[in-house]
């Protein structure tokens, strides 16, 4: 039973979950109006997500594991819970899980899929170091599941879905140099060149709050731009509270531990921004 869980833990299932719907979010923002075929295509859609998420989540464990032992020691691996060649076991069956639902949701989107693994691969075997890059490269498997969503839905990327994926891309920055300010100790003594290692955790809360910011201001286009209907607006409105706020907080205290709960408030923002997005599909 500890096993079962220590894989749970690796693959965090909330990501896993946010990540699906938000491939779902992509296709309901282009045809909110989902025809019965269109449903197992969802269907394949959310568990690509979902199985590559949990899979890059296990591969960031997996190369993180010497700097978690300083700063997670409690984490599956570094506590002994599950083994590294484990942890490689279970991230390829997800790989293949994730991969072959991506073909039989659309064939050709498949391409997407392995794009977007390409650049998770990209990150945790040498991006992870160069620092606001890595971040980057984080945000952008986080904006990928729109589009790819999108794609499965009406074989095309959509330029509602492309601001989606914007704002996700600014959003998730801004959260990632967050997480830099809260592992900035391990950062530092494995020479992963993060905003807060390279130039102080003010430094950094000033940066992510920047993203967030742009975040925010973004987030009404849709809107303007008629692509959502008025009932986006108050989830949205919470959405970018929970922004403003946090942003707040962060510049106020860039300690490690407001650092930590301010992540966590964003990950909720993330959540209320998804259902916007569908409360805004349905005119």
């Amino acid at each position: 039973m500890g096993k079962i869980v220590g894989y749970l833990r690796l693959m965090r299932p909330v990501n896993c979950l946010m990540v699906g719907f938000a491939v779902v979010v992509g296709a309901v923002i282009v045809g909110p109006n989902i025809s019965n075929a269109l449903w197992l295509t969802l269907t394949y859609s959310f568990v690509t997500g979902f199985a590559l998420t949990a899979e890059a989540m296990i591969i960031n464990d997996y190369y993180d594991r010497e700097i978690d032992a300083i700063n997670e020691p409690g984490r599956p691996i570094p506590s002994g819970l599950v083994y590294p060649h484990e942890a490689l076991v279970l991230a390829f069956a997800l790989t293949v899980i994730g991969l072959t639902a991506a073909y039989l949701a659309y064939p050709s989107s498949l391409a997407i899929a392995i794009f977007a693994w390409i650049v998770f691969v990209i990150y945790t075997t040498i991006g992870k170091r160069s620092g606001l890059p890595g971040n980057f490269l984080v945000s952008i498997c986080v904006a990928i599941p729109f589009i790819f969503g999108s794609y499965t839905a009406v074989g095309s990327i959509e330029p509602n879905v492309m601001i989606v994926s914007i704002i996700a891309f600014l959003s998730n920055t801004g959260r990632e140099i967050t997480k830099g300010i809260v592992d900035v100790e391990g950062d530092r003594a494995k020479n992963i060149r993060t905003v807060a290692v390279r130039y102080g955790e003010k430094a950094a809360a000033v940066v992510a709050v920047l993203f967030l910011l742009s975040a925010i201001l973004l987030s009404p286009i849709p809107l303007v731009l008629n692509f959502v209907s008025l009932w986006f607006i108050p989830l949205v409105a919470i959405t970018d509270f929970g922004l403003g706020v946090s942003s707040f907080m962060l510049l106020k205290d860039h300690s490690r531990e407001n650092a930590r709960k301010i992540k966590k408030i964003i990950l909720l923002s993330f959540l209320v921004a998804l259902l916007a997005f569908v409360a805004g599909a349905a005119k």
